[in-house]
């Protein structure tokens, strides 16, 4: 770094360490807030409820298919390399 950086530095405060600004009150302030009631409390989950977009029965199904395909494949996967690894090891080191 040369003088005339550091001068631009001194000149703007970037020479000085920044102070960091005191969390622990904002986070005190941050965790005050009113309670609900459990009634209140059931009728926005309600509310929520209803703003849901249900799958519809053929998309389940597709998507339960394409899982299980891709389950029985990886598992299958695994499987012969698992196999095909003790084999080797065993015709090398048996």
């Amino acid at each position: 770094m040369n003088r005339q950086t550091k001068r631009q530095m001194a000149k703007s405060g970037m020479d000085q360490p920044r102070k960091r600004p005191d969390r622990t009150a904002a986070a005190a302030a941050s965790v005050k807030r009113e309670r609900t009631g459990p009634k209140t409390y059931l009728n926005e989950v309600q509310g929520e409820m209803k703003k849901v977009v249900w799958p519809t029965k053929p998309e389940v199904m597709n998507s339960t298919l394409i899982v299980l395909v891709a389950v029985i494949l990886m598992g299958a996967l695994i499987f012969g390399y698992d196999w095909s690894s003790v084999h080797i090891a065993d015709f090398l080191f048996g």
